[in-house]
């Protein structure tokens, strides 16, 4: 396993941009989007538009996926927006 980030590209408002994450995370993001019922874009896109602060993108990623897998094991239930 690639230990460093790995720069994927995605699409967001049909633009594409690169986006660095480890693997895990990558992984991690992928396996949520499948669950909500989203194209990777499309959880990134929702993701940027509600992000709050002047972080970058993998960072609020980084982040989203941390709370997400956090409120799972705290058996609280993550609503569908994303709170970034």
């Amino acid at each position: 396993m690639k230990r460093g980030p790995q720069k994927r590209s995605i699409t967001l408002k049909g633009h594409r941009t690169s986006v660095s994450l480890e693997s895990p995370f990558w992984e991690a993001f992928r396996e949520i989007a499948r669950q909500m019922g989203l194209t990777t874009n499309a959880l990134a896109l929702k993701i940027d538009s509600e992000r709050m602060t002047d972080s970058g993108l993998a960072s609020t990623i980084r982040v989203y996926v941390l709370n997400h897998y956090r409120d799972l094991a705290l058996g609280l239930k993550r609503d569908e927006t994303p709170k970034v």
